[in-house]
């Protein structure tokens, strides 16, 4: 029997091997189909709380996502981290339980629990066996309802993100992220991306549970449930139990966002005894909800959004200047921004300055090529449909669309309007926000070495490493 089989096997190969390939070109990429998104049940608690739930069937799993509008642009000004600190130590202690006791209980479900902020929302994230999912339910309800945050816990935190801060501060890449958000954003909520020494020592129990208190509301909330879900009005009954007796609170009002004007600045952050440079070239961008997300999101990844991008072949593969060269569009709830991105020996850093500039400025000048396009649809399609293949990459999606406002059909019109954006698309979007010529430069270096090799592109605003 082996032996048939083997002989069987040969022969087919032998087969396939004299079939004529021609390697002269790249195999057809098939058609990049559309996302069904499954079925969404959405309906609201009588207190405001919105609810979505998602049957995935696959896997005896349950992902969930508890999202409120809640995120760093609402910390106060003076309290940087303020948002990222309240989720990271919701898990540490509850009126009822103590860190250890959750931590036990969430190992006991088969799952995780645990917070975090971005720039416009706070989520408790969390997934357990299908058969846990009502306790699941309960430990979410309990930290966003009563988390106490222990004093000795607060200080753990604290010890720590001073630690963790005095890293980032250390990464000449943070320093220039940091400055660039201050750049671009002045004094909107957006232009902090971290705390800083002064606000973490002044986080206490008070400080925590007043924001909690403000922003951790059921109608300033959306739960997500994905998974093998008990029947619908079985877990509509857990959450009712779990969320339904949180009373909805008045919101404050939401902060302004004063955004300035784009012009072209160059900064220097010095950073003394740097041997290389890091480049940002950025400027303020729009929200997803444009209609030229799409145009400019495509353009940017033709220009910088991997190994085979315009800059990647330039500035790393042909000029040799760096490592890693790349572009960025970042995009909130009111705002967003790009940025190309590179770092560089300090003795490169005019030609290599020359180079990222003149790659911004190709992009706004000429129409990308065909196979360029073709290319990168493949691409951000192909990459998308595998983020939602995992119950955590759609719950991820899914939390994500709650924070930026956008319409429910999102998910499943995406690959479409990639797949429709069209050279004279891109040349618009790049001519208003990826062409140079009203961009702000940020570099860290080492002042005394690169300092005048700067001023050949424009008056140099230094600033020193705080």
């Amino acid at each position: 029997m082996f032996t048939r089989r083997m002989t069987a096997f040969l022969l087919a190969a032998a087969a396939l091997g004299a079939q004529t390939v021609d390697r002269s070109k790249a195999p057809q990429t098939p058609p990049i189909p559309s996302y069904k998104l499954p079925p969404v049940y959405e309906t609201r608690l009588p207190n405001g709380m919105g609810v979505a739930l998602v049957e995935d069937s696959r896997f005896p799993l349950v992902t969930a996502r508890l999202v409120f509008q809640a995120g760093s642009r609402f910390d106060p000004k003076d309290m940087p981290g303020l948002a990222e600190a309240v989720a990271a130590l919701l898990t540490e202690g509850t009126k009822t339980r103590n860190s250890r006791q959750i931590s036990e209980e969430v190992d006991g479900l088969g799952g995780s629990l645990g917070g975090g902020a971005g720039e416009d929302s706070l989520v408790v994230s969390g997934s357990a066996l299908s058969e846990n999912t009502a306790k699941l339910l309960e430990l979410m309800a309990d930290v966003s309802r009563n988390a106490n945050f222990p004093l000795d816990e607060v200080n753990l935190h604290k010890q720590n993100r001073t630690q963790s801060l005095l890293a980032d501060r250390s990464d000449p890449g943070f320093l220039a992220s940091q400055k660039m958000a201050e750049v671009l954003y002045g004094s909107s909520p957006y232009a902090h991306i971290a705390p800083t020494p002064e606000s973490i020592q002044k986080l206490d129990a008070k400080v925590l549970a007043g924001f909690r208190d403000a922003w951790l509301a059921p109608n300033n909330a959306t739960l997500i449930l994905i998974g093998k879900l008990p029947a619908r009005a079985e877990v509509m009954k857990t959450i009712t139990a779990q969320f339904g007796s949180w009373q909805q609170k008045q919101l404050p009002a939401p902060p302004k966002m004063d955004l300035p004007a784009p012009r072209r600045q160059i900064v220097l952050v010095d950073r003394p005894g740097s041997v290389q440079a890091d480049i940002h070239v950025g400027r303020l961008a729009p929200t997803r909800a444009s209609s030229e997300y799409f145009p400019l999101m495509v353009g940017s990844a033709i220009l910088g959004g991997g190994a085979n991008s315009r800059m990647f072949k330039d500035i790393r593969e042909k000029e040799g200047f760096a490592y890693d060269a790349h572009s960025a569009y970042d995009t909130h709830r009111d705002a967003g921004d790009f940025e190309g991105v590179t770092e560089v020996r300090n003795e490169v850093l005019e030609p290599a300055l020359k180079a990222v500039l003149a790659e911004l400025d190709r992009m706004a000048q000429a129409r990308v090529s065909a196979d360029e396009l073709t290319g990168i649809k493949n691409f951000l399609s192909g990459m998308y449909l595998l983020h939602l293949e995992t119950q955590d990459g759609l719950a991820s999606q899914l939390a994500n669309m709650k924070a930026l406002g956008l319409p429910n059909d999102y998910l499943e019109t995406y690959t479409a309007h990639v797949r429709a954006v069209e050279p004279d698309q891109i040349l618009s979007a790049a001519k208003k926000y990826i062409a140079p010529d009203q961009a702000a430069v940020v570099v860290v270096g080492d002042a005394a070495k690169i300092g005048e090799v700067l001023k050949k592109f424009g008056s140099v605003t230094v600033t020193k490493v705080e």
